[in-house]
């Protein structure tokens, strides 16, 4: 699998662009604000999500991890292929997407082209789902006691955040969401606090 590039744009397309890397030219499908923001001759680094199918093989390119992350937590989604994860990621900045997910704000995802009712619903509920999945994973508090920053720097992992970006959000968060407050709550106010970035 390849995981990222780093290398020298050779050309730039409408949906893609040319990355060589020691002499070998990758194609990557990369976002409309990725596409607009390098030219060719420049050097550029991407992280990489690998697509291999029998009819295909695809990359999907993204400046940050937190993006990579979030473009994967998306092809969870029953009915939702790369095109339109991509779509989705490339839309508005992660913490705000994933914030909209979190609280069930639909409009959010059905003003993206391509995204209607049904499947911004399902992309919500599956979601929501496996952040909570992933805080519950993160920490063994949330079971029998206050939700600990662990809890929520795991769950802000599993959507794709760096270690530090995640702890950060999370001690900012608190503040915000109050002790007492619940996993999600403190995801919520984590993902507001991402989201101001």
């Amino acid at each position: 699998m390849i995981a990222s590039l780093d290398g020298i744009v050779a050309a730039v397309a409408f949906d893609a662009l040319i990355v060589e890397v020691g002499g070998v030219g990758y194609r990557v499908y990369a976002s409309p604000s990725v596409l607009a923001s390098v030219a060719p001759g420049g050097r550029l680094k991407l992280f990489t999500h690998h697509v291999v199918r029998e009819d295909l093989q695809a990359l999907y390119g993204f400046r940050t991890a937190e993006e990579l992350g979030f473009f994967g937590l998306l092809l969870t989604v029953t009915g939702v292929g790369p095109k339109v994860a991509m779509a989705i990621v490339g839309s508005r900045p992660a913490a705000e997407l994933q914030l909209a997910i979190m609280q069930q704000d639909q409009a959010v995802l059905v003003s993206i082209p391509g995204i209607g009712k049904r499947l911004a619903e399902r992309v919500i509920f599956e979601l929501k789902e496996k952040v909570a999945a992933a805080g519950v994973a993160a920490g063994v508090s949330v079971l029998g006691g206050p939700v600990a920053e662990g809890d929520v720097v795991g769950a802000l992992q599993a959507l794709g955040y760096s270690l530090p970006e995640a702890r950060e959000a999370a001690r900012i968060g608190l503040g915000m969401a109050g002790v007492g407050a619940s996993l999600e709550d403190r995801v919520k106010a984590a993902l507001r606090v991402l989201a101001r970035d």
